[in-house]
């Protein structure tokens, strides 16, 4: 390369760089690289920034679990009535954060801490439950573990009907209807939200079944019964909760319609296919199972049910006059078999026009898997109400004999 090639100076930094002299120390060694100090810094920074940041996050993430640390609370037991509800398989965070929503409590954790020392939340049933509005953490906790603020609850055992039942000395068992008036009652500051069984019968008798939440395949046999019977037997037994302060065309949807829940998860439609029935002859089936038999029988009366329909033979079933009479008593007396009415299966053949009863699983159960026999009679034969059966006349007759031996009736 002479020169002029090199007249930009273009490779005047690589020539000086190959002839600048190493300097060495004393001991002949080439001293290191002057270090990089502004990288290196700039390094530490950020791991310092990272460290802190996670720290942070994770103390956040400690103090959300333990509750501890500050947080907002309000003073006191609170202003005004308002209810709640705690869904089935809440934890004490869900009630708290539904606490929070409906302005019980400033903060979920004002709540949390104070549950901390009462073991009692942990036993906070689902339902609803009036509470205070802007109430301490630990005035919410006393509040909700109260049995008192708990409302709406109500138990449907197998067997219960719309109307009261009529039992000696003028005792009265509470029917369905009356059972939801006394559920909606709450005192909400200073008023009552109570709804009467007469509001409650006159909606049952003149709402749309559907609209209530009544299945598909319940409503065009329900329309057709009395005003007064078409709820009857769509009701499953069970424990609901009802929200006080309701309308009543409310309660009924709210009932109906959970109701409809448990009857698909007992298997209805579908459990009907192979019984030569509809689901709702089904259902009716099952009701008189639950009037006529205790548990241990319902799969043979279910047989003789089906023997009777098969042979066409009048049921006679003794439930089934009574059911008009609002009474529970098992016998029936000459008078009240020769009552003209469509539940007197003593004087028509076939099955009654709805259910008479809230029938429970099993006697669903026995109405769609009968026990196998030719049974066509029974009796109650022992004082615990165990029944006997029979295929002839003449057993029957027999059984009756021994069961007013035993004092069965």
């Amino acid at each position: 390369m002479t020169q002029h090639d090199d007249d930009l100076d273009l490779f005047s930094d690589a020539r000086t760089e190959r002839h600048r002299p190493v300097r060495r120390d004393r001991g002949g060694r080439k001293p290191p690289p002057p270090p990089r100090k502004r990288r290196r810094t700039g390094l530490w920074i950020g791991m310092v920034v990272v460290l802190a940041l996670i720290a942070a996050g994770g103390y956040y993430g400690y103090q959300q679990l333990t509750g501890i640390g500050g947080y907002e609370d309000f003073a006191g037991q609170g202003e005004t009535d308002v209810v709640v509800q705690v869904n089935d398989g809440d934890s004490t965070g869900d009630i708290a954060a539904t606490l929070v929503d409906s302005g019980v409590v400033a903060s979920s954790r004002a709540f949390v801490a104070a549950a901390e020392s009462n073991a009692d939340v942990r036993g906070v049933q689902p339902g609803y439950y009036v509470m205070k509005t802007k109430a301490s953490g630990a005035a919410a906790v006393d509040k909700i573990v109260d049995p008192a603020s708990r409302v709406g609850a109500m138990e449907i055992k197998p067997g219960a009907q719309l109307e009261n039942i009529i039992l000696g000395d003028e005792k009265v068992v509470k029917g369905i209807t009356t059972m939801l008036a006394d559920a909606s009652c709450a005192e909400l500051n200073g008023k009552s939200t109570c709804v009467t069984a007469e509001q409650l019968a006159e909606v049952a008798k003149t709402a749309d079944l559907a609209k209530l939440g009544v299945p598909e395949w319940a409503v065009p046999d329900a329309s057709k019964a009395e005003p007064q019977r078409r709820l009857e037997g769509l009701i499953m037994p069970g424990v609901y909760h009802v929200k006080p302060g309701s309308t009543p065309e409310e309660l009924w949807t709210q009932l109906v319609t959970e109701s409809a829940t448990q009857m698909q998860a007992a298997g209805l439609p579908d459990i009907a296919k192979d019984t030569g029935y509809t689901p709702y002859q089904v259902l009716v089936m099952a009701s008189l199972v639950e009037k006529e038999a205790i548990t241990e029988d319902f799969y043979k009366v279910s047989r003789v049910t089906y023997n009777r329909l098969r042979e066409s033979m009048r049921l006679q079933y003794d439930s089934t006059i009574n059911y008009v009479l609002d009474r529970p008593a098992i016998r029936t007396n000459p008078e009240d078999r020769d009552k003209v009415g469509a539940y007197n299966t003593y004087d028509n053949t076939g099955l009654p026009p709805t259910p008479i009863s809230a029938p429970g699983k099993t006697a669903l159960d026995a109405a769609v898997k009968p026990e196998p026999g030719e049974w066509l009679f029974f009796v109650k034969c022992e004082k615990d109400g165990t029944s006997c059966f029979a295929v002839t006349n003449d057993e029957h007759n027999a059984n009756r004999v021994k069961a007013q031996e035993n004092g069965a009736y």
